[in-house]
């Protein structure tokens, strides 16, 4: 987003515990994450005047608000498409404070994907207008539709199962730093991702994320105001969305391309806007809801070209230490899925050196939302 570069800054981050089972419902984890990120931030709650949230957040802004005890708001705003909207709860803040909307915003996710509904496990369900017109037969959950994109990666430039592993592997060694993560005391081995069963050919067990409860928050607040927080600022570089011409589903199968999603359209307006480039990044959190969307990402944001982005993942460039450190508190693979808002906080956590899996001198991060969907992506600098 133009006008945006460097105005505010995130100051304060916030996050309930991570499990298969939580006891409290979606509104009490929402408010406690809330609190949390003010308390990081040391602000009160009676000084917040926007919020933005997901379109699928079960908890809504009056609910949250005299919960909470928010003073009066002067925005807030939904994203849709599920985890492409992560990156733009924060932009829409980024957004409203830089034009003098609001001054203190925050942005937040609570789910209980672990323990409440699954909507994908009913396999014979309805689906409904106007994907029941429109969808191939039997192409019902999320996870058939980036196996196609994946076996049609694999069919083009030879992109491996080694190499999806090599982004399961990344994100578990990074979870088995963090105390936090679902997936802290359970290590992942070659002979345990090559023979665990299959979800939806090519991808297996662990080419998918968890199911988890959680929520998490975030606080939005003017460059000026940032300097007289608690915390040290995270600023917000850049910021995109990206819903390329004629997408459609996960697959986007009546494209030409379908292989070039909405990241490449997102990220080319992130860099427009953004005083960094790739080989800039220090470390980045890319949206793993399926190990697939991290090659797809990697090339979408222009850290490797078309069809590279396998290969990238290859020596060890995903670990600390590599070529571009990924998902260092565990990503939604291995730490816990919340539709990517653990992404954002671990971005703010990597800039402040205080991340489990620190990167040494971690100046700059990207962030991107769920590839595939109409997505939104993060610059964040310190």
């Amino acid at each position: 987003m133009a006008g945006i570069k460097d105005a505010t800054a995130i100051v304060g981050i916030g996050q309930t515990p991570f499990a298969k089972q939580l006891p409290e419902d979606e509104r009490t984890l929402a408010c406690r994450a809330v609190l949390a990120a003010l308390d990081d931030a040391g602000i009160s709650p009676g000084e917040v005047d926007a919020l933005a949230s997901y379109t699928m957040e079960e908890t809504d802004e009056v609910e949250l608000a005299k919960a909470v005890g928010l003073g009066d708001l002067t925005f807030f705003s939904k994203v849709g498409y599920g985890g492409g909207g992560s990156c733009a709860t924060v932009a829409h803040l980024a957004a409203a404070i830089a034009s003098g909307q609001a001054t203190v915003g925050v942005a937040w996710r609570s789910r209980k994907r672990g323990s409440g509904p699954r909507p994908w496990t009913d396999t014979v369900r309805q689906l409904p207008t106007p994907a029941q017109w429109t969808r191939p037969y039997g192409l019902l959950r999320p996870v058939d539709e980036i196996a196609m994109l994946a076996r049609r990666h694999m069919h083009e430039y030879g992109t491996t199962r080694d190499h999806l592993f090599n982004v399961a592997l990344a994100c578990r060694n990074r979870a088995n730093q963090n105390p936090a993560a679902v997936m802290y005391d359970r290590p992942l081995t070659r002979e345990m991702y090559m023979t665990s069963r299959w979800i939806s050919e090519p991808l297996c067990l662990y080419d998918n994320c968890l199911e988890s409860d959680g929520a998490l928050a975030c606080v939005v607040v003017s460059r000026e105001r940032a300097r007289d927080c608690d915390r040290r600022a995270v600023y917000v570089h850049s910021a995109a969305q990206g819903l390329p011409a004629q997408h459609h589903g996960m697959v986007n199968y009546w494209n030409d391309d379908p292989l070039t999603g909405p990241a490449w359209t997102a990220a080319r307006h992130l860099w427009k806007h953004s005083d960094l480039t790739p080989q800039d990044i220090d470390v980045a959190q890319i949206y793993d809801a399926f190990t697939p969307l991290v090659p797809l990402s990697l090339e979408g944001y222009g850290f490797c070209g078309r069809g590279e982005g396998g290969s990238f993942t290859e020596g060890g460039a995903l670990e600390i230490g590599g070529r571009l450190p990924l998902n260092t508190g565990g990503g939604g693979l291995s730490e816990a899925y919340v539709h990517g808002f653990n992404l954002i906080t671990e971005g703010v956590k990597q800039l402040r050196g205080t991340s489990t899996a620190q990167v040494p001198g971690a100046a700059s991060c990207l962030v991107t939302a769920g590839e595939g969907v109409p997505t939104s992506a993060l610059l964040l600098r310190n």
